[in-house]
C-alpha cells in the first residue's frame, strides 16, 4: 500500500535540513485523522523493566531476569483501551467482533420446505398411484391444498404445500407426466425441512464477542440483521526501518534485500480484522524516524515497527519514541526469536517494535500484534493452544523460550520445518503451528509433549 499519493508528498525533513540519499517513504496520515476517535484510557503504570529482577546463569553471573511470552503478553494487554463501537452493514462486518447479541428476527427458515427434488404427498403407501395436481417451485408455492390421491411436483427447497405430509425424490417414484407410482412409502416428515428447524424466532443466535467469519455472517444475514454492531476496525500503521530494504522488485545492488516485513505484517493485519492505514520504510536517520512515527501515532490505534529496536548506533526507533512521548511498558522478552522486542503506549495508542529479522517480526506479531488486535476489538485475546508430541528432538535455548515452526505428521507428531534462524523465512511455509519449547539445558526429546501456538 502506497503511504500517499503523488500530491500529497512531501519532502522528509533531514539532519541539518539537507536532502541526503536516505531515502523515506511517507504516508499522508493526515487523511486518517479526521474519522479516527481517539481514545484515552486511564493511566497505567505497569511496565517491566529489565533491572528489575536479577537471576543466575549456570555460570552464576547475574543476568537480566526478562518476561516470559504470557507475561509480556500480559503487559501489552493491559494497556489496551477497547475501542467505540458502531452499526456496520453486515456484509462489511468480515472479521470484526460482536459488540451485542444477534436475535433471530423471525424463524429459519421460515416456512417448511422440500429437502429433495420430488413429489408432496399426503402420507401414502409405496405402490399408490396418485394423479399429480400442480407444481411448487422455490420462489412459487403451490397454491391450493394436497388431497387424497394427488402429488404435487415439488423443487429442493420450495414450500411445502398445505395438505402434504411428506417428499419422495425423483429417483423413487414411477413418474409419466400426469401421474407417478411411489416406489416407497411417504411417513410424515420424510424429506422434510421444518420451519425453525435452523433458528427460531426470537433467541440468541449469535453473542456478543464473536469475532465475524464467513459463517456467522450467513447466519447474521439469515436471522434477518442487515446490520450488526460492532468495535471499529481497528487502524494499524506499520513502518520497517532500514537502509539495505528496498520494494518488491526492485534490482537489488550489494548490500540491499527486499522489503519482505511490510507487506507480511500487512497482511497479518488484515487477517486479524484491522484496517493497514499505511505501509511505509524509512531510512537509518533518527529525524527521518521520528518524523514517520509522528505521523503513524495520530492515524493508527497499533503502529507496528519492524527493526532499529536493538541498541546499535543506526537503532533509531527507540530514541525517536522517547523523543515522542511514548511511554515504555517492556523491552526485550525471554524469547526466540524476538528477544528485542518493545512495547509502548502513547494516548490509547499502543506501539509494537519488532525485530528486523522476517521470521523473528512474524512470530512476534503473531504472539503480541493478533491479541492485542483481538482485544482492540472487545473480544478475547486468548489464543487457541494445543499440544502435540515431537516427532523429532529439538535444542532447546538456555534462557529463552523458542517458538519452532513445525508441521503436523499423519500421526498427529510436529517436526521442525527446517533450518530455524530467524532470516529463515520459508520456515513459516507449510508451519500449521509454533511449538514453544521451553528454555533449558540440552535437547526436548522426541515425544516430549509441546504447546502449539497457530500460526
Amino acid at each position: 500500500m502506497p503511504w500517499r499519493s503523488r500530491q500529497g508528498r512531501r519532502s522528509a525533513r533531514r539532519r541539518r535540513g539537507a536532502a541526503g540519499d536516505r531515502g523515506v517513504q511517507l504516508h499522508p496520515w493526515s487523511a486518517h485523522l479526521g474519522s479516527r476517535t481517539r481514545r484515552v484510557g486511564p493511566a497505567r503504570t505497569t511496565s517491566w523493566s529489565v533491572g528489575e529482577g536479577r537471576r543466575r546463569t549456570r555460570e552464576n553471573a547475574s543476568v537480566p531476569l526478562l518476561p516470559s511470552i504470557d507475561e509480556a503478553r500480559a503487559i501489552l494487554l493491559a494497556a489496551v483501551t477497547p475501542l467505540p463501537t458502531t452499526d456496520i452493514a453486515v456484509t462489511d462486518a468480515l472479521d470484526l467482533v460482536l459488540a451485542e447479541d444477534v436475535v433471530a428476527a423471525h424463524d429459519v427458515p421460515v416456512f417448511a420446505n422440500s429437502a429433495m427434488d420430488g413429489f408432496a404427498t399426503r402420507a401414502a403407501a409405496a405402490g399408490s398411484h396418485l394423479r399429480v395436481a400442480g407444481e411448487s417451485r422455490a420462489g412459487a408455492p403451490y397454491p391450493g391444498t394436497v388431497a387424497e390421491g394427488e402429488a404435487v411436483r415439488i423443487s429442493t427447497g420450495a414450500a411445502l404445500p398445505a395438505g402434504a405430509d411428506g417428499v419422495l425424490q425423483l429417483e423413487l417414484v414411477d413418474d409419466d407426466g400426469d401421474a407417478i407410482v411411489l416406489g416407497e412409502a411417504v411417513t410424515p416428515g420424510r424429506n422434510v425441512r421444518d420451519a425453525g428447524s435452523d433458528l427460531t424466532a426470537g433467541t440468541v443466535v449469535l453473542r456478543s464477542g464473536t469475532r465475524v467469519g464467513p459463517a456467522e455472517l450467513g447466519v447474521a444475514i439469515g436471522a434477518g440483521r442487515a446490520a450488526v454492531r460492532c468495535a471499529q476496525r481497528p487502524r494499524v500503521a506499520i513502518v520497517t526501518t532500514g537502509d539495505e530494504l528496498v520494494t518488491a522488485g526492485d534490482a537489488l545492488v550489494p548490500g540491499q534485500i527486499h522489503d519482505t516485513n511490510g507487506p507480511t505484517l500487512a497482511a497479518l493485519a488484515h487477517r486479524c480484522g484491522a484496517e493497514v492505514a499505511g505501509v511505509g520504510h524509512v531510512g537509518d536517520d533518527l529525524e527521518a524516524t521520528r518524523g514517520v512515527i509522528a505521523q503513524a501515532l495520530e492515524a493508527a490505534d497499533l503502529v507496528v515497527l519492524a527493526g532499529g529496536v536493538s541498541v546499535g548506533r543506526h537503532d533509531h526507533v527507540k530514541p525517536a519514541l522517547s523523543d515522542l512521548g511514548v511511554r515504555e511498558l517492556l523491552w526485550r522478552v525471554a524469547l526466540r526469536p524476538g528477544k528485542p522486542t518493545w512495547m509502548g503506549e502513547r494516548d490509547g495508542t499502543l506501539v509494537l517494535g519488532l525485530p528486523g529479522n522476517p521470521v523473528s517480526a512474524y512470530v512476534t506479531f503473531l504472539l503480541f500484534a493478533r491479541p492485542a488486535l483481538a482485544a482492540l476489538q472487545g473480544g478475547d485475546p486468548t489464543v487457541p493452544r494445543t499440544t502435540a508430541a515431537l516427532g523429532t528432538a529439538v535444542p532447546r535455548h538456555p534462557d529463552r523460550d523458542e517458538c519452532v515452526r513445525v508441521r503436523a505428521a499423519a500421526d498427529g507428531t510436529v517436526h521442525p520445518t527446517g533450518p530455524q534462524g530467524s532470516h529463515v523465512l520459508s520456515s513459516l511455509v507449510g508451519a500449521t503451528a509454533l511449538a514453544i519449547v521451553p528454555r533449558g539445558e540440552g535437547e526436548l526429546s522426541a515425544g516430549s509433549e509441546v504447546v502449539l501456538e497457530p500460526v
